[in-house]
């Protein structure tokens, strides 16, 4: 379970001097690296490509530096060839799910179902695209049709990716020859891609002391920890946002999705709230930085009174009315 660092809480913190401060939260699913044949049960196997089907995302970490302590599986650092060999290894494995599933829909044809028809069209589809090498994540597929047949497969290569390439200090920064192959290699792929360095981040991970690492960070040339860039791309990856609740006990963070209206994000903070909605009592936080009192923002015309249509923007800070 990572912290999602949001110095927004902070500045709402010097306003209103509250007893503590709860960050939002990713939860980090960490597995051994995929081997060839991981698809039929070589190295970590299938347990470990059962285990990540039930996440949202994809973080797949990528060797870019050279060491010759620590050698490679595969003989030599190819940031593009490891990235392929899990790619087949995911494509292998969805492939099989998408030919059982349309086996199934077959026998419900058989028995007169119209819809199992256009499912096994668009299963065969996809796995025309798995067999081409492919991820699925790069077809058009419509919601309706990924709702009712695609979705329920979890399908590996069906999830957003963030490519993180593991550097070394030297190349923090600015990155290597190895992280230029993989964004060549990748040129027309919609993929997300952040150079950390891992041994660097290690040794920051080790220091108690804030300052400490502020001046470590400092002399590599890095303004934060990567594990935060990491957290915060993962975020916009889901298609998530932050809301607010401050107060003199806590100020909290609230993990929702963008689109979300507001009883469904008072549903967040617990279900009383979203069954009894009455109204949310709303401040943009640039507002209420700008005019520092919730007193101040209600003068200005800048506390808002909204119903159940409001859809809740990054950032605001909500006070929910309820009853039940």
């Amino acid at each position: 379970m990572v912290n999602v660092i949001d110095p927004r809480l902070h500045k709402i913190d010097e306003l209103i001097k509250s007893q503590k401060i709860i960050t939002a939260t990713v939860d980090l699913v960490d597995i051994p690296g995929l081997t060839k044949g991981a698809s039929q049960g070589e190295g970590v196997g299938n347990k470990f490509l059962a285990d990540i089907q039930q996440t949202n995302a994809l973080i797949h970490v990528l060797r870019c530096f050279d060491d010759i302590n620590l050698p490679h599986i595969e003989g030599s650092i190819d940031p593009l060839r490891d990235k392929e060999i899990v790619d087949f290894e995911l494509q292998i494995r969805d492939l099989d799910l998408v030919e059982r599933k349309i086996q199934r829909l077959e026998k419900l044809v058989k028995i007169g179902d119209k819809n199992a028809k256009h499912g096994i069209d668009v299963l065969t589809k996809i796995k025309n695209h798995l067999e081409d090498m492919r991820n699925v994540r790069e077809m058009e597929i419509s919601e309706d049709d990924k709702k009712t047949f695609v979705n329920d497969m979890y399908l590996l290569t069906d999830k957003p990716v963030i490519y993180v390439c593991n550097v070394d200090d030297a190349s923090a920064v600015n990155g290597n020859k190895y992280v230029d192959q993989l964004k060549a290699g990748l040129d027309g792929e919609n993929m997300q891609l952040i150079i950390i360095a891992g041994a660097l981040e290690a040794e920051i991970a080790e220091l108690e002391d804030p300052d400490d690492r502020l001046v470590f960070l400092a002399d590599a040339g890095l303004q934060e920890p990567g594990v935060n860039k990491l957290v915060r791309q993962a975020y916009k990856l889901l298609n998530l946002q932050s809301f607010f609740t401050a107060g003199p006990k806590e100020i909290r963070a609230w993990t929702i999705r963008k689109g979300m209206k507001a009883p469904e994000a008072a549903g967040v903070i617990h279900s009383d709230l979203e069954r009894g909605f009455i109204r949310a009592e709303v401040m943009h936080y640039d507002d209420f930085i700008t005019f520092k009192t919730e007193a101040a923002c209600r003068e200005k015309g800048k506390l808002f009174v909204e119903g159940k249509n409001y859809e809740v923007a990054d950032g605001d800070i909500l006070n929910i009315r309820f009853n039940v």
